[in-house]
């Protein structure tokens, strides 16, 4: 794959987006129709992967299998991910039931993200959660190889072991099974061990716009690290899938207030990516803000994209989904061309005019 220094320039073949999923506090139900509409929008627009955030306690999705299940009835081919679903709510064994439920709903199309470790608000909700003391629970990769183990569907009990139903007798196992949905499982890695555990274990890589400095206080520089480690620990044999994801915003068809909100947006985010931040040293990449032009420049100029084929567009929380739309189409074309990438077949049979047309009413 080409590097900056030799002038080639990135080489995209999948694009997908990443969106928060919002919704006002008193009408759900629009936020999240919105979000379902966006990602029919995105797949008409050519877009290879649809993703949603799952978010506790917050108007954003909490339960991504459901969201997703909900998607799978509205779109065809796009592939349809959440990033992350925080592990350590789950029960490995239900939460592997309602992914293959909604995989199998899709017709193969789920790309589950996982993250491991204390989740978000566990302070707050840990005791709704968990029976007696959740401080004592283990919260760390070993409840995504459970998940793992039972996507797999293995048979439980001995060979003579079969359970009964109304009018079937059969083996256990984790039901509906979805063959392959194992292995088009991801972790979202900002650590090296996190990269190490992903790669060792066969998940594919989400490497999104937030780092942990371990070694060096500059982004690229570590994400870069990352990525050479996950490789490494990765089977050569079946090469795993690393997605790289960039908040990315172009002017270009934005009206003159939005431009100008876009901005406002962009200066209010940069002192973060200045250095370190916190005891864990977080590290954020700058936003892409921008004209079509002063995007491909920063995007052709960026390292780590020409280690990846797959770019990630993480749209802000803050925006509506008129501005969604305008970031998608303004992408596919106007920026991701220039970065090698092709729409899906059936978006190019579809005429222009009913790719650019929003599907609101």
């Amino acid at each position: 794959m080409g590097d900056p220094a030799d002038g080639a320039a990135p080489s995209i073949t999948h694009l997908s987006f990443l969106t928060p999923g919002n919704y006002p506090d008193n009408d759900p139900a629009t936020g999240l129709e919105d979000t379902l509409r966006l990602f029919e929008f995105g797949e008409r627009l050519g877009f290879d992967g649809a993703w949603i955030r799952q978010r506790h306690l917050e108007h954003g999705v909490g339960s991504a299998a459901v969201f997703l299940a909900a998607a799978s009835q509205r779109t065809r081919r796009i592939q349809l991910g959440t990033a992350v679903i925080p592990i350590g709510y789950e029960s490995p064994f239900r939460l592997a039931e309602d992914l293959s439920m909604a995989d199998v709903l899709s017709g193969g199309r789920l790309q589950p993200g996982f993250s491991a470790g204390t989740p978000p608000h566990a302070d707050l909700i840990g005791d709704l959660v968990f029976d007696g003391d959740w401080r004592g629970y283990d919260l760390s990769y070993g409840r995504i190889s459970r998940l793992i183990a039972n996507l797999r569907g293995d048979y439980l009990g001995d060979p003579d072991t079969v359970i009964h139903s109304p009018g079937n007798t059969q083996r256990p196992r984790l039901q509906p099974h979805s063959p392959g949905l194992a292995d088009r499982l991801w972790y979202g890695g900002g650590s090296t061990r996190s990269v190490r555990w992903a790669g060792e274990n066969g998940l594919n890589l989400l490497s999104g716009n937030i780092v942990f400095g371990e070694t060096s206080d500059d982004f690229t520089t570590t994400q870069l690290n990352l990525l050479d480690e996950f490789r490494h620990r990765a089977d050569a044999a079946r090469p795993p899938r690393i997605a790289v994801g960039r908040v990315i915003v172009p002017l270009d068809s934005a009206d003159r207030a939005t431009r100008e909100r876009y901005l406002r947006y962009a200066a209010g985010r940069h002192e973060r990516t200045l250095g370190p931040q916190g005891e864990r040293r977080i590290l954020f990449a700058p936003d892409l803000v921008g004209t079509a032009g002063q995007i491909l420049d920063r995007l052709h100029s960026d390292p780590v994209l020409h280690r990846t084929r797959e770019l990630r567009l993480e749209l802000p929380y803050e925006f509506h989904r008129d501005d969604y739309e305008q970031i998608l189409r303004d992408t596919v074309e106007l920026i991701a061309p220039a970065l090698g990438w092709r729409p899906a077949a059936d978006a190019q049979r579809r005429p222009a005019a009913d790719a650019a047309r929003p599907l609101s009413s």
